[in-house]
């Protein structure tokens, strides 16, 4: 085996998956970036100034329309034909969400699936990793990552897929995704690593930080900076009890206490995170309290950029460019560079080791062989339950 194994990582965003495979710890080897492809300028410019590797401003549907093109786009690297290769391609999750509408036309992002798939086919990679939210694994969108497993499996490569919290492997935060690998060999997909007991917590995570009003900003770190809450949110966020309270009946807009009263929803808006738990999922919208379960456990504002960062796995000193609501949207988006780097790691070994033997039964019987039906919110509220049952601690989303 190679002691360098290049990688090329589309739908880069800010980094976090690179940085994951850059922090790696590999036994006589190591992770070399060649760059990282995406069309946000911003999220590129944090991309050079964190990793040190090149980006290349690239739509991917369009690279996947010109096999030239990517030909090209490689050759413009440092790319070492005796190396392995590894692609990442953790296209945009929007369009698998949840939160788009059963009833809308299919959206066009999903198709970056496919247009990834054609240019991995066309640069012929020793392994590919993918990582989406659980959605893509839903009935409305199996099709296309069906067709991406088919047109793989075609070209010789063995395919897996996984939905991990992203909470077993050490994550600060509750964060249910789709994991996809494919080798030229058989391979075994990694497994979590703690139980919930153990997971690692907010106060674990941010609460060394130095205390912020509203509006301020962190002399010693740029990007321990918050947002400029109105006074009226100031006062809602006084209201709410501490470490993990929900905002109380009577207090904020009128439209929410509408939807507490009629199906008991959006009870985490306004709600702080708890010292002791995980947080929930970190989004693009995690700045301000409005979009959800974004409140800090003690402090009457939202999370500055270095707290929501901490919480998606990023090293304390990773900075973010760009205007600052496009820096929360970096982090949210993100692929969390604790979890990318145990990812790495295990791919890594994959790659060196003879896996094409030994008991795989327990692991097979957890990978997405079918769709998961109408969609894994319903999953996830299941397994909810069953936690709570059990008397085991969960972070609640809304």
């Amino acid at each position: 085996m190679a002691s360098c194994v290049d990688v090329f990582d589309f739908f880069c965003g800010c980094g976090g998956t690179s940085a994951g495979f850059k922090a790696a710890r590999l036994r006589g080897a190591s992770y070399r970036l060649l760059g990282g492809v995406d069309i946000d300028k911003h999220a590129l410019a944090t991309y050079r100034t964190n990793l040190g590797a090149p980006t290349f401003n690239a739509d991917v549907l369009q690279l996947a329309r010109n096999p030239k093109a990517v030909d090209s786009l490689l050759k413009s690297t440092a790319r070492d034909p005796k190396n392995p290769l590894v692609l990442i391609g953790c296209a945009p999750c929007q369009g698998f969400s949840s939160h788009t509408k059963m009833e809308e036309d299919p959206d066009p992002r999903n198709s970056l699936l496919a247009a990834f798939t054609k240019i991995a086919v066309r640069l012929s990679p020793s392994a590919i990793l993918i990582e989406n939210v659980p959605e893509m694994f839903a009935d409305r969108n199996w099709p296309y990552f069906k067709a991406a497993r088919t047109t793989l499996e075609r070209e010789g490569y063995v395919v897996k897929a996984r939905i991990y919290n992203f909470a077993t492997f050490g994550l600060p935060q509750e964060r249910f995704r789709a994991v996809v690998m494919a080798f030229r060999k058989q391979f075994r997909m990694p497994e979590p690593m703690l139980q919930v007991d153990e997971f690692r917590t907010v106060r674990q995570a941010i609460s060394a930080l130095p205390i912020l009003k509203a509006s301020s900003q962190d002399p010693a770190d740029p990007m321990h900076v918050t947002s400029k809450h109105r006074q009226s949110t100031i006062d809602l966020l006084s209201k709410v009890p501490k470490d993990g309270g929900n905002r109380p009946p009577g207090v904020g807009p009128k439209c929410l206490e509408n939807a507490r009263r009629s199906f008991g929803g959006y009870t985490d808006v306004y709600g702080r995170l708890a010292w002791d738990k995980p947080a929930l999922t970190i989004t693009a919208r995690c700045r301000t309290p409005s979009c959800g379960r974004f409140a800090h456990p003690e402090q009457n504002r939202g999370l500055s950029v270095r707290e929501a960062a901490l919480l998606q796995g990023f090293p304390k000193d990773y900075f973010f460019e760009g205007p600052f609501d496009d820096k929360f949207k970096q982090v949210g988006n993100a692929v969390p560079p604790l979890v990318a780097k145990f990812l790495a790691e295990h791919m890594h070994d994959q790659l060196v080791h003879d896996n094409s033997s030994g008991n795989r039964e327990n692991a097979e019987k957890a990978e997405i062989t079918e769709s998961i039906g109408p969609g894994f919110s319903i999953l996830i509220n299941g397994i909810k339950r069953r936690r709570d049952k059990d008397g085991l601690q969960i972070a609640h989303s809304h």
